[in-house]
């Protein structure tokens, strides 16, 4: 593996390059024509242009990466995350045109993103799973005694479902007959498929995921937990490690729980094993995201393990270089996703020119980023400027590291949200670390609460 096209866009193009760069690999960039002067297509080593604005036309689009591929000679690809991160078809067609996938093979992929097949390896390696239907429901009647076993409220999802899309949540029989029907008709708009499953919905959990790695040779480890509790919309806003609520021995448990299933499914490359937990300490098995994910860098400054470039590695067919028992968990460690929206309007997207990107810095900050002055973020894409990274000897120094970067970034011309994470940081609830379950941004937002959006930094 010698040059390595990014199939991708924003902060994780940038971020790929710079892996390959440290190795010594070529890198291509390739780009739609709204994203020419972007800054993954100023550093990677040559750039392609492969369509226009929309997705489907450019960053989807099979035959335009891969015949970029060609035409400049990459013999890997690397998808990132979102796009073609998780297209088992997309991988299987790369390794039969001879080019190097960086993820785990098209087979772990097709049998994880099933949700109903996850599952299934799940209980195979006797990890503890959600209540619900052992595959596909396929009609009201059949899910109706699916519900028998296992009672209300229930999870309506779709099988090939992601962020947060062909989710409805049923209380009661009536209520139920409804949002089976939408679910469907939901899951086969924007998957292609309507096949649904059911699970029963856990009241006030706490979404937490385990990071892993793999090589080709069957080594597995895990790098700890991650907590993505605070989401809105089952949109994650803020990670942090280790979690304000998992104990030694829950991480142990959970951490092996994940090794477990990436061995069951012979997966290798990086991946994330999520788990809610219930508010009695118990854990369950959500699904395994066949990628690298935005907040893998929570995991990179927790343990000083480089994610990407061991990917890279991986992929050339090396050995990880740590074993389990040589994992060191350093600190604390909180990210912050500030994306081009207005909190104080219910998140709505803010795309547009930034006049002014200032970021903080200083020690224990990191940021990950594909914007400066001068660039505009386009509508077109997910709505990602940066991701502020912290560390502290403890959660509370890293809060505080947090406050200070939050009144340093300084971003003009569009809306951030910046404001919401500056409330976050003084939230008593947030603070406490405990306090707090899946629903409660989204709580807070239907409240009438109002994110100021005058606050120091972001506007």
């Amino acid at each position: 593996m010698r040059k390595v096209l990014i199939a991708n866009r924003g902060e994780i193009a940038v971020r790929i390059i710079r892996a390959c760069h440290d190795l010594g690999l070529q890198t291509v960039a390739v780009y739609s024509e709204p994203d020419a002067e972007a800054l993954h297509v100023l550093q990677a080593d040559e750039a392609i242009c492969i369509g226009k604005a929309p997705s489907a036309e450019s960053y989807l689009k099979f035959s335009n990466i891969l015949s970029a591929c060609e035409i400049t000679g990459a013999d890997a690809v690397h998808p990132g995350y979102g796009f073609l991160a998780e297209n088992a078809h997309f991988a299987s067609i790369c390794e039969s045109c001879g080019v190097n996938f960086i993820g785990p093979s098209a087979a772990a992929i097709e049998a994880l993103g099933d949700k109903a097949r996850a599952k299934a390896t799940a209980r195979a390696a006797k990890c503890p799973v959600i209540p619900g239907s052992k595959g596909v429901v396929s009609d009201i009647p059949a899910a109706e005694n699916e519900i028998q076993k296992i009672g209300y409220p229930v999870f309506i999802k779709a099988v090939a479902g992601g962020g947060g899309r062909g989710i409805r949540i049923a209380h009661n029989a009536a209520e139920f007959r409804k949002m089976f029907v939408a679910a469907r008709a939901e899951a086969e708009v924007c998957f292609g498929n309507p096949d649904v499953y059911l699970e029963k919905m856990i009241l006030n959990p706490r979404h937490i995921e385990v990071q892993i790695i793999g090589d080709k040779k069957g080594n597995v480890i895990h790098l700890g937990e991650r907590d993505c509790t605070m989401q809105r919309r089952r949109q994650k806003l803020i990670e942090e490690s280790p979690s304000p609520v998992v104990s030694p021995k829950l991480r142990r448990a959970m951490g092996t729980a994940a090794v477990s299933i990436a061995k069951h499914a012979n997966y290798y490359s990086a991946g994330t094993v999520e788990f809610l937990l219930d508010r009695d300490g118990e854990y369950y098995f959500m699904e395994m995201n066949t990628r690298i994910q935005v907040e893998h860098t929570v995991s990179e400054e927790l343990t000083g393990i480089d994610l990407i470039r061991e990917q890279l590695r991986v992929a050339m067919g090396k050995t990880l270089r740590k074993k389990q028992k040589d994992v060191e968990f350093k600190g604390h460690v909180i990210q912050l996703r500030i994306n081009a929206e207005n909190p104080a309007t219910g998140f709505t997207p803010s795309p547009g020119k930034l006049d002014h990107f200032i970021p903080p810095g200083g020690p224990n900050v990191r940021i990950d980023t594909a914007c400066y002055s001068g660039y505009t973020i386009p509508p077109y894409y997910d709505s990602m400027i940066a991701k502020l990274i912290v560390r502290g000897t403890t959660r509370a120094e890293a809060i505080t590291t947090a406050k200070r970067c939050l009144r340093e970034f300084h971003i003009t011309g569009i809306h951030t949200t910046i404001p919401f994470h500056t409330y976050m940081m003084d939230d008593p609830a947030f603070n406490g670390g405990k306090a707090y379950d899946l629903a409660y941004v989204d709580a807070l937002i239907e409240s009438g609460f109002k994110f100021d959006n005058t606050s120091s930094g972001g506007n």
